[in-house]
């Protein structure tokens, strides 16, 4: 009888080719040591006076997003401390090879942070990539998500759930109990799965709450699941470093995106 499935885990120091292997295999991993504690708080405080905002709303079944539970999108125009993870090189690494195949350059998809409450109930189950339905799973590589650990992630404080090898799985599979993974990790780590990877938020038993920092990757040709051009608008994106603008998507891709430079600059907001 097979065990119960598992997340493979890793430390950052580790081989990035077998890294990438068990990505490809499991559809996703942890990885640790991504962080240090001086810029997780740097990061909570830029995100403080956002995430304080945000009223915490009770449990609704009906809705796709739990209650209980603080959401903050545009992070990197309220945190300029998290490009540097948005940019991070084994991240770059990662993408490159699970999407580079299909796209001439990857672009930033979602950016986000999240507090998870006590008595959180669990998420559905869902792939990243279920807003592009008109393919069928499985489907070639479109997006790579990350799940950076705020604080630490255990399977009371409703850790992300994740069902490993689901990325390879037909579109009527169901997960089964045993299937279904809890990733913990300590606070600094990172969570990485493919976007093809069945995947939840767990219900939070604890009397504490999960933070982290979510910033998923996609094809560049595709619609971007949060509008990017709205949370970095040109004014904004402009003042930020020529890497970021890129990973936004503001440079064109093949034949994709163009736009009339003049415009821009009568606007005085021309970010490329």
């Amino acid at each position: 009888m097979a065990g119960k499935a598992e997340i493979p885990g890793f430390d950052r120091t580790d081989s990035i080719a077998d890294i990438k292997q068990a990505l490809d295999e499991s559809g996703c991993v942890v990885v640790r040591g991504m962080i240090d504690d001086d810029r997780i708080a740097e990061v909570k405080a830029e995100l403080a006076e956002h995430m304080g905002a945000v009223e915490v709303g009770d449990d609704e079944p009906e809705d796709f997003y739990p209650g209980k539970t603080r959401r903050v999108a545009a992070i990197l125009a309220r945190a300029p401390s998290s490009q540097t993870m948005a940019l991070d090189p084994l991240v770059a690494d990662l993408c490159q090879h699970h999407l580079g195949d299909n796209c001439e350059r990857y672009q930033l998809h979602v950016s986000a942070a999240l507090e998870v409450g006590p008595g959180a109930r669990e998420q559905i189950l869902h792939r990243e990539e279920d807003p592009f339905e008109f393919f069928e799973p499985p489907r070639p590589n479109m997006i790579v998500a990350t799940m950076w650990a705020v604080s630490e992630f255990t399977a009371d404080n409703g850790g992300t759930l994740l069902v490993p090898g689901s990325h390879r799985w037909e579109a009527d599979r169901k997960a089964t109990p045993d299937e279904i993974v809890p990733a913990e990790m300590p606070k600094g780590a990172m969570l990485v799965w493919l976007g093809g990877t069945l995947h939840a938020a767990g219900a939070n038993v604890s009397d504490s709450w999960r933070y982290g920092v979510i910033l998923t990757y996609s094809l560049g040709w595709l619609r971007q699941e949060e509008n990017m051009y709205l949370d970095l608008p040109p004014a904004l994106a402009k003042e930020m470093p020529e890497e970021v603008r890129q990973l936004v998507g503001y440079p064109m891709h093949g034949a994709l995106g163009f736009y009339d430079p003049t415009i821009a600059k009568i606007a005085g907001e021309m970010p490329v």
